[in-house]
């Protein structure tokens, strides 16, 4: 026999298993209906083509070409995991509404590590649930009409006062400034322009710079960076917890509750590092999102002299009634008269997509207009693509509030900029309270142009390049 008949009866074995695993996988495939797609490179996948920056008013490269190609539903391979991508507002809205019975929250692990494993971004279950509700209570109805709103305006005029006019400055670090004094204020009591107040502020950036890069953990990495502030950031937050958890031990039961910290420390039995990492996930929740999409509605309003104006017309009225009144402050029944800066928020959301899309895994095998989501795999809804959807919103690249006013079942519908079901962002409304005040001010104190080019790029985080270069004229 020569040595290729037995080098072939030797692979045979081989190649006949090679030939049946491979048949195998494409029979199961047929069989559970998997959505169209492909799987790109080994273990990275598809994952740098999908992350490639983009403007973040479209959907990019990559989202447009696979929808095209295979529909609103397809599967890839991101993030190291076989993955169900979904730009269908139905079976977003269902993944959503099914948190905890079908699906469940699944970060990469790296955002667990910096952010904490007690942090609600990566929490699942009654552990989620609880910190949920802690969230909630701090943030209710009556404590933001009669404590965050005083809170919110005051900082809006500590930000906005300082603005010179005619010399450039960046809009999105105002708007970041804002938002972290404001939630460092009601969660640790912490007064804006202290010095302790400035090092964390500082200690903070360089923190958001390694949440959104590669989890790189060497030293000189943004990654490797973030993990020692955050370190820095949790040493402040503990001094102050453990200094009020003196008082207690004390029996001094003057420990005041007007901030997130004592509020915990009083009204939970959560351990000390569950606290924080709780404090630690709201700062960055309430800080991040909040401020890009006030400097999303700056940039968006600018380019729209229309909007600012009725904008304009709106809040002089509320602000003439209230001098008539004799009232100095906004106060709740002001800011439900805020009619069109809703149309305004809702709209700058929708077009500039804050959150691009969540990480989550199916819990069993679920079925869907004929596909098949296996157990265990991940599914990414990505809110941008119904928000951007040109069968959903008539020019959807366009900004225009005035489509909110119609308040059409399919606007409210398809529209997610905060999530949904059981992990709802537990600060929308102090969200949409703080862009709602920050823009009464606004519009009433200045106008402003754009001082060089810039846009808003998908990172798929959310950041101007250039950090939106504006310069302001005051309003006599």
């Amino acid at each position: 026999m020569s040595p290729h008949m037995e080098l072939l009866l030797l692979l045979s074995p081989v190649l006949l298993s090679i030939f049946f695993l491979s048949n195998l996988i494409k029979w199961r495939r047929r069989r559970r209906k998997l959505p169209p797609g492909g799987s790109g490179w080994p273990f990275i996948g598809e994952t740098f083509a999908y992350l490639k920056p983009h403007k973040a008013t479209s959907i990019g490269h990559f989202m447009k070409q696979h929808m095209t190609r295979y529909g609103k539903i397809y599967r890839s391979n991101l993030f190291g995991e076989p993955t169900i991508v979904s730009a269908d507002p139905g079976l977003n809205r269902f993944i959503l509404q099914n948190e905890g019975r079908l699906f469940e929250c699944s970060y990469p692990k790296s955002i667990g590590g910096i952010l904490g494993k007690w942090s609600m971004l990566v929490l699942v279950g009654d552990m989620h649930r609880d910190m949920r509700m802690i969230s909630l209570n701090f943030m209710s109805s009556g404590r933001l009409r009669l404590h965050l709103l005083p809170e919110v305006e005051r900082h809006t005029l500590l930000v906005l006062r300082a603005w010179k006019e005619g010399s450039s400055f960046s809009a999105q670090e105002e708007a970041k400034k804002f938002t972290f004094n404001l939630m460092a204020k009601n969660i640790m009591s912490m007064d804006p322009g202290e010095p302790e107040t400035e090092k964390l502020r500082l200690e903070y950036i360089t923190f958001m710079k390694g949440v959104v890069s590669a989890p790189l953990n060497f030293p000189g990495t943004p990654y490797w960076k973030a993990l020692k502030s955050r370190s820095s950031i949790l040493s402040v937050i503990e001094r102050k917890m453990d200094k009020r958890l003196l008082k207690l031990r004390d029996g001094d039961d003057t420990l005041e509750v007007d901030d997130l910290l004592s509020w915990a420390l009083k009204q939970s039995n959560l351990s000390k590092e569950q606290i924080l990492d709780l404090l630690l996930s709201l700062l960055f929740a309430g800080h991040e999102t909040s401020s890009m999409a006030l400097a999303l509605a700056i940039f968006f309003l600018e380019a729209c002299p229309k909007a600012v104006e009725e904008l304009r017309v709106e809040h002089v009225e509320i602000s003439r009634k209230k001098k008539l009144r004799g009232e100095i402050g906004l106060n709740w029944d002001d800011y439900k008269q805020m009619e069109f800066s809703q149309c305004v928020i809702n709209e700058t959301l929708r077009l500039g997509n804050v959150v691009n899309f969540v990480h989550r895994k199916a819990l069993k095998d679920v079925h869907y207009k004929g596909y098949e989501i296996p157990s265990g795999w991940k599914v990414l809804p990505v809110f941008a693509a119904v928000h951007l959807d040109p069968s959903l919103y008539s020019d959807p690249q366009e900004f225009n509030p005035w489509r909110w006013q119609k308040s059409s079942s399919s606007n409210t519908n398809n529209f997610m900029p905060y999530g949904g079901g059981p992990r709802l962002c537990a600060g929308s409304e102090l969200a949409k309270l703080e862009m709602a005040v920050f823009l009464h001010h606004l519009v009433l104190n200045y106008q402003w142009t754009l001082d060089e080019p810039d846009c808003p790029l998908a990172y798929p985080y959310i950041d101007f390049p250039k950090g939106l270069p504006i310069k302001v004229q005051r309003i006599t």
